[in-house]
Parts: C-alpha cells; structure tokens; sequence
C-alpha cells in the first residue's frame, strides 16, 4: 500500500479549511491502495518522510515566509532524505492575509533541492477560502493521492 504524508502546519481557521479539504480529497473512498498519514510540521521525521510515497504540504505565509514550522520540518529532513526521495510526487497549499509570494518561492526551492516532483498545481488563497478555493484544496489532495494509486 502506497504512503501520501501530510504535514502541515495550520494555526487559523483558514488554515485548517483548506487542510480539511485537502484531507478529504485524498481519503476518497475512489481513491484505493494509498494511506494517508497526517504530521504537524513539529512533530513529521525523517523516518516519516521516508517512510512515504508522495507527501503534501500546507503552511501559512507568516512575514513573507512560509511557517517557521514547515521550515524546521524540511530543516530536520533534507540531509537525510535528500538522496533516498529524489522524484517523488508533491503538492502544497498556502494561506496568506495579503501575500503568499516569499511562502511559494521558499517551498517551490526547497522541494527543487530534494528533487520531489510537483504532481498538482499548488493552492495559494489570501483572505478567507471561497467555495472554489476548497474545491482547488480537495482537487489538490484527490489528485496527489491518486497519482500514487497502484
């Protein structure tokens, strides 16, 4: 059975919006044969990101950056994974106030670096999730999840 690893550090109810949707797209009863494993950034290993397939990224943008959490989380985990999860698939979704510019950018270098591959356009929304932007957040679980299908 396939891994999809979800870490992600969300503080706000905007944050934790879109977390759900993005939970809720890759636990689709059509979607079989992956596990889905929730981690808060301050608490997701190593052994964790190992032990994955494909993962999945949420983070507010907090003073131009993304999270101090998801930060430490890719601080704790490049060196040791940076070899062994080259090509693996990944999505993200960002929540900002006003901007999400430095979090995007931030992510999209790190992610470069491990050499993980973007299986799904990144969710970015500034100010509360609409209807759509949740629908982009499930999309984006859905699709991550099913591309580790079989």
């Amino acid at each position: 059975m396939a891994t999809l690893l979800i870490v992600h550090h969300t503080p706000s109810p905007n944050c934790q919006a879109m977390f759900e949707a993005v939970v809720s797209g890759a636990s689709d009863p059509e979607i079989e044969g992956v596990r889905t494993v929730r981690v808060p950034a301050l608490s997701a290993t190593a052994s964790d990101v190992l032990a994955a397939d494909g993962y999945l990224l949420g983070t507010p943008a907090n003073l131009g950056y993304m999270s101090g959490a998801l930060k430490h989380f890719f601080d704790q985990v490049y060196y040791p994974c940076l070899d062994a999860t080259r090509g693996r698939p990944f999505g993200y979704f960002v929540h900002g106030g006003n901007d999400v510019t430095g979090a995007v950018r931030g992510i999209e270098s790190i992610t470069t670096g491990l050499g993980w591959r973007r299986a799904a356009e990144a969710v970015t929304v500034t100010g509360e999730p609409g209807k759509d932007d949740l629908e982009k957040c499930w999309e984006l679980g859905a699709t991550v999840a099913a591309g580790l299908m079989g």
